[in-house]
């Protein structure tokens, strides 16, 4: 008799791996509404939207202008009131809650600004732990070589508490990749650092694109991270407003001004 984790995997979508030219991760006339009636809130207003291999982007917008609901519906963590979300040849739409928990540990990798490193476990037991949920080979050498990548080798067996802040978004960013995922999603990832250690995590994550090909969709409110990124969207009321490819820290700052007034331009600068 099949057990229960065998049945899913027969019965889950096969993985369309994306082209170098394909867009990894795509949205199309994306609507997101909350609530009903005169208290809708229409968060993602046909947000068309596409992510090629290779790319690192960056999404900013005032606050409330739906930046975060278009990063959780492109990561398969909402589902839109309408439009499509594709990873690679997956539509995300019509997938089961099921199968979109296994999508998501096997083919995306999440970066938070609170880490989100399990106190109990070692930094290498962290690391493994997407593979270890989904079923799939979890070794020791497989956690050393992903933190040698990010600079931790020599701290596999140090627990969170046994780490600095910028260590323990290294580790996560480690755990995003084990899986070698389709897309890395980051929110607000650099946002708990001081501004040095925000440096490293960020030209960590310029590296892993430019050296690995991998794809990164990071939201941020800090126009230097912005600048680490090739393109920068903008979102305000739940639309794309403005998409600049490779902009200098003064002219996200600048537009980020344009959208929240002067004040937001010493924030931005952070």
């Amino acid at each position: 008799m099949r057990s229960s984790r065998q049945r899913s995997r027969e019965s889950a979508p096969t993985p369309v791996p994306p082209s170098e030219t394909a867009d990894v991760v795509s949205l199309t006339d994306v609507t997101r509404t909350f609530g009903r009636g005169d208290s809708v809130v229409h968060a993602l207003r046909g947000v068309s939207i596409g992510m090629t291999r290779g790319s690192f982007t960056a999404v900013m917008g005032p606050s409330g202008s739906g930046k975060s609901t278009l990063l959780q519906t492109a990561a398969g963590l909402d589902r839109p009131s309408s439009g499509s979300v594709r990873l690679g040849g997956t539509e995300l739409t019509t997938l089961s809650e099921e199968e979109l928990t296994r999508l998501r540990r096997e083919r995306i990798g999440f970066v938070f600004q609170s880490f989100n490193l399990l106190p109990s476990l070692t930094a290498a037991d962290n690391v493994l732990l997407p593979l270890r949920l989904s079923g799939r080979p979890a070794r020791q050498q497989m956690a050393r070589e992903v933190l040698d990548r990010v600079g931790l080798g020599g701290h596999v067996r140090r627990r969170p508490a046994e780490l600095s802040g910028g260590q323990q978004q290294r580790v996560a960013i480690a755990r995003a990749l084990v899986s070698r995922p389709d897309v890395v999603f980051g929110d607000e990832p650099t946002g708990a650092l001081d501004s040095g250690t925000a440096a490293e995590v960020l030209r960590l994550l310029r590296g892993i694109v430019d050296e690995d090909r991998a794809t990164v969709v990071m939201v941020t409110h800090d126009a230097l991270a912005a600048s680490y990124a090739d393109r920068v969207v903008f979102l305000a009321d739940g639309r794309i407003v403005a998409d600049l490819a490779r902009p200098s820290v003064q002219q996200i700052a600048d537009r980020m001004v344009e959208l929240t007034g002067p004040g937001a331009q010493a924030g931005a600068l952070r």
